[in-house]
């Protein structure tokens, strides 16, 4: 009996053993590489575009240049559009975005208010500056802000330089202030719609940046014939491209060398072209002190 249970025992452990006998082999010096995860999470790079022409002009115009920066970057582009310069503005503060293209007024408060940090500025024709104009419809008599008491004023936006603080000052050398000098005044949030708004006579004058002015016309020749410039500012720094102060250094530094090189690439030009650029350049933030100054002078 002792001897039945003793081999009983070792057929039982020469079961068990079987699939250890049979197991892989394994050799700890074969280096194999990790399986990647099945699906990889890309945040977009969030871009905002200051409403400095209208949300359909700005998507038809800027939709090449920010597929070009997510096919340098190798990750997926998001445009974020606000009605004003102002929430642009927080978007840049809070992080919301990492990347934006703002007016020049925008820039100077960014910067002196939350540290918003200047990237690029674009070249147009050779130069890095733009200018106020002020226009009214081709058939009016006025030949100066003084003529146009007592009209219909369309501002573009409550911060900008060309389209609200340097008319103002027009007006204040007069004088006056905007609401005893204006019968009604009114914001387009646009200057394609500024311009527009007085083509189509429904403002008696406006002022708006000189780029988007001849970007206009040169997309809809008939806005040439239904307005007219009566008065043009000096020169102010060109609006520029910026961060905010939550963004990786890196990412910007490259965000920086993507814009600086596009010029040189084929691609790159034709995105440049759809927004009647030449090319991106760094500048000093000194060009901006003559914004500083205008809006100093300018009351609230």
């Amino acid at each position: 009996m002792r001897y039945f249970f003793l081999l009983a025992a070792f057929l039982l452990l020469s079961a068990c053993a079987t699939p250890a006998a049979q197991a892989e082999r394994i050799d700890l010096m074969e280096l194999r590489p990790l399986p990647r995860p099945s699906t990889t999470a890309v945040l977009p790079l969030r871009v905002a575009v200051a409403s400095i022409i209208s949300p359909r002009g700005t998507m038809d115009s800027y939709e090449p240049l920010l597929a070009y920066l997510g096919e340098k970057l190798d990750r997926p582009v998001e445009l974020v559009q606000r009605r004003t310069y102002g929430e642009v503005n927080d978007l840049l503060e809070s992080g919301g975005v990492d990347l934006a293209f703002v007016c020049t007024s925008a820039y100077v408060m960014g910067e002196r208010d939350f540290g918003m940090q200047l990237l690029a500025a674009p070249q147009v024709k050779g130069d890095t500056v733009y200018h106020s104009l002020l226009i009214v419809p081709a058939d009016s008599m006025a030949a100066g802000m003084a003529d146009l008491r007592g009209g219909v004023f369309a501002f573009t936006d409550p911060i900008s330089t060309s389209g609200r603080n340097y008319p103002i000052a027009l007006v204040q050398q007069l004088g006056e202030t905007p609401g005893n000098f204006f019968r009604r005044t009114f914001y387009t949030y646009s200057h394609d719609d500024a311009i527009r708004a007085v083509a189509n006579h429904v403002a008696d004058g406006a002022a708006v940046d000189s780029l988007v002015y001849a970007f206009a016309i040169e997309r809809e020749p008939e806005l040439a014939q239904q307005t007219r410039i009566i008065h043009q500012s000096p020169a102010f720094g060109i609006p520029p491209v910026v961060t905010g102060p939550q963004i990786r250094p890196q990412l910007a530094a490259e965000l920086q060398a993507i814009l600086l090189e596009m010029d040189k690439d084929p691609a790159g030009r034709a995105a440049l072209t759809a927004v009647g650029i030449d090319r991106f350049v760094v500048v000093a933030d000194a060009i901006y002190d003559s914004v500083r100054e205008l809006e100093t002078t300018v009351s609230r």
